[in-house]
């Protein structure tokens, strides 16, 4: 995996200076970009690190990279630096899942607590999307019928529920039932119904009395 950095995009290059300086020296790896097609040219946006990001720039402002790049779940947190207070743009882009909005000239221990906590925030994210493509390919082993058995043992129904709901043995679903429970490696239906989360499975509707 790459290394954390921390990046940083503003187009006024003693800004650019005095930040990567700032994070240089407290021992974090640091890139710095003129421009938001600089940044997204060199291929940067997949992380892992945080993005210290100017709000007002010349072509693509600071929203308009946010809303490009954070139309994927694994979008290293943000950053915004603005030269004044706005209000509804600060709004718009907390909402969006910005980190921290910081007006310029920025405190360097107000940015460097930001930074230190959009770091946090991408490694907890990537840890949990690991999590998400583990259970994602575990789930690509199971045959058709054990997946339809999944969802309604996650519905919490007994093996002779699921035998009747689906027309088929009781034995024929405790067949299924255990080689879906190896394939993924769980032992219990709470276990189960947490990995089904994790991914948004839904349980089965039942459709017979």
């Amino acid at each position: 995996m790459s290394e954390t950095t921390v990046f940083i995009i503003d187009d006024d290059p003693s800004v650019r200076r005095g930040i990567v300086r700032l994070v240089r020296a407290s021992g974090m790896k640091v890139e710095a970009f003129a421009s938001a097609e600089d940044f997204l040219a060199s291929e940067s946006c997949e992380g892992p690190g945080c993005i210290v990001l100017d709000v007002q720039m010349p072509d693509m402002t600071g929203p308009e990279l946010q809303a490009r790049l954070c139309v994927d779940e694994r979008c290293m947190p943000i950053i915004f630096l603005s030269a004044h207070s706005d209000v509804p743009t600060t709004a718009r882009a907390m909402k969006k899942g910005a980190v921290d909005f910081l007006t310029k000239p920025v405190e360097r221990d107000d940015l460097l607590a930001a930074i230190r906590v959009s770091l946090a925030k991408d490694a907890e994210n990537r840890s949990v999307l690991t999590d998400k493509d583990s259970i994602h390919e575990k789930i690509k082993l199971l045959t058709p019928r054990e997946y339809e058995i999944m969802t309604y043992v996650i519905s919490c129904m007994l093996n002779k529920q699921i035998a009747y709901e689906l027309d088929i043995s009781e034995e024929t679903v405790k067949i299924h039932r255990g080689r879906m429970t190896q394939k993924l490696g769980i032992v219990s239906v709470a276990d189960l119904v947490r990995l089904c989360e994790t991914v948004g499975i839904a349980p089965a509707e039942t459709c017979r009395l």
